[in-house]
């Protein structure tokens, strides 16, 4: 218990020192933003700065911080130190520069900063690349809910049926404008996310039957997966997450100063890992072991072992808020999944979304996609959505570098380039090495991996030994 609590303690401190450190790196001015400067009635709108937070946690949290940690949770409390140092000198940093640089571009997505930073070549790919990951993160979002809900009301409402009232939701969100339905429920859903946490860190700390392990580098994986790079797409969420970069862009279009920043967006990331903390050490200390933990996965999968573990621990309104948690929170991430490829889209496409009917023309087809994807295997869209997450959290944080180099704080960019290829490498090595990736041992993974990010930080530090400028494009 003392690693868990000093865990919690550091997170709090990463918040006021480091996240101070990068908010300083970047320089917030009083310049007008998005919200303030646009203003459109539908996705830039000024919004107060603690209810920005709270969607900016809804937006990027759902059920990620709580199903990847219970899964990271196998390998042990080693997970305790991937979701507090990844946060911190990763994560967090990584959703502070998404959000404030797209501020500064008007709102962009990281497609477009792709472009505007790394060339045209990263633009299409990161197009094509977010709006694959939005389209799976939006599916992933609909079928786990939809089973839970089905396993609770009668049979004659199935599976399909509840992946239609999902989906019909999801186009009303996906269409209003942000502060219809989003700025609505959010902040409420965003508060209950953190009383559920909060309950079970309670009632881990006051109920003599649970044990929170001690922090150990050990790896206790029942299934003996390595934990490097296992361990790291797994959290996912919980520590760093692309995903998370293509959510930010919405926050950036609704703050009304850049000084909010560091609370919204690197806030939002430590109270989201300490939910993910919260659940890894729940996990384990509430079926004793990571096999048992491993088994109850495989027998009744996440939302069961959310549900079990806060029905034993809170009684019936612990059963309550498991079912809010696992049934709500996927929702509020799958419909801000599919508003955000909905912006992408409009900005590649240029179809004005201050119509209606624009707005339509990319929606439907965009739904569409996601019904379809809904009849594969959820684990086998869950594999493929973690690497795709930690890739794109990859890329993010080279584009975060280059702007930082390109506005000539080239030292400074050692706060992005670090994690970014520490990240180069987890990615590269687990594709190479997964049963859906191309099945290698570790022989060809681990040199692979360390070589990609190697020459990956080779390139950088040749760039910040160049006077390097983009015309017109820089917005520092």
């Amino acid at each position: 218990m003392i690693s868990f609590i000093i865990a919690l303690a550091v997170l709090l401190i990463g918040y006021f020192t480091y996240g101070k450190l990068t908010e300083k790196i970047f320089g917030p001015d009083d310049r007008k933003t998005p919200a303030v400067e646009i203003n459109d009635g539908v996705d830039c709108m000024p919004v107060k700065t603690w209810k920005a937070l709270l969607i900016q946690l809804l937006n990027i949290a759902g059920t990620g911080p709580i199903f990847g940690a219970l899964m990271g949770a196998c390998f042990g409390p080693v997970v305790f130190l991937w979701i507090v140092f990844g946060s911190i000198l990763g994560g967090a940093v990584h959703d502070y520069m998404s959000g404030m640089i797209s501020s500064r571009h008007r709102g962009a997505s990281i497609a477009e900063l792709s472009g505007i930073y790394l060339g045209k070549p990263a633009l299409y790919a990161m197009r094509v690349f977010s709006i694959l990951l939005l389209l799976l993160t939006g599916t992933v979002f609909v079928t786990s809910p939809a089973s839970l809900i089905a396993m609770l009301t009668p049979g004659f409402l199935g599976n399909t049926f509840w992946i239609i009232v999902i989906l019909l939701y999801y186009v009303a969100a996906t269409l209003l404008p942000i502060d219809k339905v989003i700025g609505k429920l959010y902040p409420v859903f965003g508060v209950i996310l953190i009383v559920m946490a909060v309950s079970i860190a309670g009632a881990m700390i006051v109920l003599p039957q649970y044990t929170i392990p001690e922090v150990s580098l050990a790896d206790l994986h029942p299934d003996g997966l390595p934990v490097w790079p296992f361990m790291f797409i797994t959290v996912a969420c919980g520590a760093i997450s692309g995903f998370h970069a293509t959510q930010s862009p919405m926050m950036a279009k609704c703050i009304t100063s850049e000084k909010a920043g560091r609370k919204v967006f690197y806030g939002a990331m430590i109270i989201e890992s300490v939910i993910a903390l919260v659940w890894a050490a729940a996990g384990v200390a509430f079926y004793g072991s990571t096999k048992m933990l491993g088994d109850a996965l495989s027998e009744v999968g996440q939302s069961g072992a959310v549900y079990e573990i806060s029905k034993t621990m809170l009684g019936n309104a612990g059963g309550i808020l498991a079912i809010i948690g696992v049934v709500v929170c996927p929702i509020t991430s799958g419909d801000t999944a599919f508003r955000s490829a909905r912006l992408i889209l409009a900005e590649w496409t240029g179809l004005e979304q201050k119509k209606i009917k624009n707005r339509l023309i990319i929606t439907i087809p965009l739904l569409a996609a996601g019904a379809v994807l809904t009849q594969l295997d959820f684990n086998v869209l869950w594999r493929y959505f973690s690497w795709s997450n930690q890739t794109l959290a990859m890329i993010s944080l080279w584009v975060a570098t280059a702007y930082l180099v390109f506005n000539g704080k080239k030292i400074a960019s050692l706060i992005t380039a670090l994690p970014a290829a520490f990240m180069s490498a987890v990615s590269v090595t687990y594709i190479l090495m997964a049963p859906e990736g191309f099945k290698q041992s570790a022989v060809i993974g681990y040199p692979a991996g360390i070589v990609f990010a190697a020459v990956l930080l080779v390139i950088y530090f040749v760039m910040c030994t160049k006077k390097v400028h983009l015309k017109g494009q820089v917005r520092g």
